[in-house]
């Protein structure tokens, strides 16, 4: 080892004192010079090779089975770690969701319209915050620009199926609710665990529990454990949803309902990538048509929304009246949350990669949204009749980008802005 460290250079100031000498001993007494810091002077150097050979460490094969096994632990490691951001930005964000647990307890004080507004605005507005800061396990799924031009047929063609179905005597809510309410035991399971791990102490997330054998093999856990903090969330998940399917009136569990719908909000924003600025506008645009279409147009939007029973959407006592309602519940729906909250998730991309110097571009969009929630409310109050609520959100939330554009000086940035993906990313 000591011989072949002194025929290779040791380091490259050694070498670049002597560099000029060796030459010119080289011209005049044919002296070769091996202890040079250019690696095709070593490659060259038989010595040199002969040594790394002998004492190169043998390249061990890895089998299929321990690739496969050093996968899964990277993956494990992966996931403990997006685990553990999960868990520190759900802490930086305690306060907000203190504030959704306690609007939770507003309809106790009443049902007055008033109370109606701050429920709705509270939720809507801090989830789509939360939500736009939220960390996550997986890469989202990024939509295209021709899926966002499709988008709003999409939905037309899903809605209109489902408004035939009802005015034909055949009631889909069963159907409808039992997918939902599955998916949102899973949302309430994943979402749950970062914020149990803020409640409990450490040593409840180290916890894992012993699978039996056949279900591990079935799962292909190696080791046989699952983690006691994500069964427990499970748990809740599925007693939400069995207490959702209990024979309750809605009166009596709508704010049950409203947990599924959020948790299957704060899902979509984790899942679900708008990928680019104009794929934005594109899909906001087409879904502001949409939206204004169906209300304006047809009775098809307030007939689905009230007819068909699901947490796919906020619920709030209407306040008493002596006009008998068709429908108990003034309602905010599950879309008029993600849709918008999609674009606001975007600018926090956008505050990363153009790191602006005035405004930020999630809060400028945060502000919007909350503003033209705000408006559709007023707007409502004053014509008594059900508003699209895209038709205030869309506009306002793709102003604000382009306003903090032109304040910033990155109206160009912004309009071009595209989120880079993982696998298009090169280290420097």
């Amino acid at each position: 080892h000591c011989l072949k460290s002194c025929l290779i250079t040791r380091n490259s100031h050694s070498y670049s004192k002597c560099q000029s000498n060796s030459q010119s001993k080289a011209k005049r007494g044919n002296v070769k010079v091996w202890a040079q810091n250019s690696e095709s002077d070593i490659d060259i150097n038989p010595v040199s090779n002969f040594f790394s050979n002998v004492f190169k460490p043998m390249k061990t094969v890895e089998t299929a089975e321990e690739q496969e096994r050093r996968l899964e632990l990277e993956k494990r490691d992966q996931l403990a770690a997006a685990e553990v951001l999960r868990q520190e930005q759900v802490k930086e964000d305690a306060l907000p969701y203190l504030f959704l647990f306690a609007l939770q307890f507003l309809p106790i004080l009443g049902s007055n319209r008033i109370e109606s507004i701050i429920y709705f605005l509270g939720v809507a507005v801090t989830t789509v915050y939360i939500g736009g800061r939220q960390e996550t396990i997986d890469e989202a799924e990024r939509v295209s620009e021709k899926s966002a031009l499709v988008a709003p047929i999409g939905a037309s063609i899903a809605l209109g199926s489902v408004y035939l179905l009802i005015k034909t005597g055949f009631d889909p809510t069963s159907l409808y609710a039992v997918a939902v309410t599955l998916f949102g035991a899973l949302a309430i399971s994943d979402i749950g665990v970062p914020i149990l791990r803020n409640i409990l102490p450490p040593s409840f997330s180290e916890k894992e529990v012993q699978v039996p054998k056949d279900i591990a093999q079935k799962l292909e856990l190696d080791p046989p454990t699952l983690p006691l903090d994500g069964l427990v969330t499970l748990g809740l998940g599925l007693l939400c949803t069995a207490i959702y399917w209990a024979p309750v009136a809605m009166e009596q569990k709508f704010i049950l309902s409203n947990i599924i719908a959020w948790a299957l909000a704060m899902i979509s924003l984790g899942s679900i990538s708008l990928g680019s600025f104009q794929t934005a506008v594109i899909l906001l645009t087409g879904l502001f048509c949409y939206d204004i279409f169906w209300v304006f147009g047809t009775e098809v939007m307030m007939t689905v929304a009230t007819k068909v029973e699901a947490p796919i959407k906020f619920l709030y006592p209407a306040p008493p009246s002596e006009i008998e309602r068709a429908y108990p519940f003034s309602v905010l729906g599950l879309g008029d949350v993600v849709i918008p909250g999609l674009f606001v998730r975007l600018m926090t991309k956008v505050d990363q990669d153009l790191k602006p110097k005035v405004f930020s571009y999630f809060s400028a969009a945060t502000a919007a949204y909350a503003l033209g929630l705000s408006a559709c409310f007023v707007v409502n109050e004053i014509t008594q009749a059900g508003q699209p609520a895209l038709l205030y959100l869309n506009p306002a939330c793709i102003g604000s980008a382009l306003v903090c554009g032109v304040i910033n000086g990155q109206l160009d940035e912004i309009i071009n802005f595209e989120e880079p993906q993982i696998d298009e990313e090169i280290s420097p």
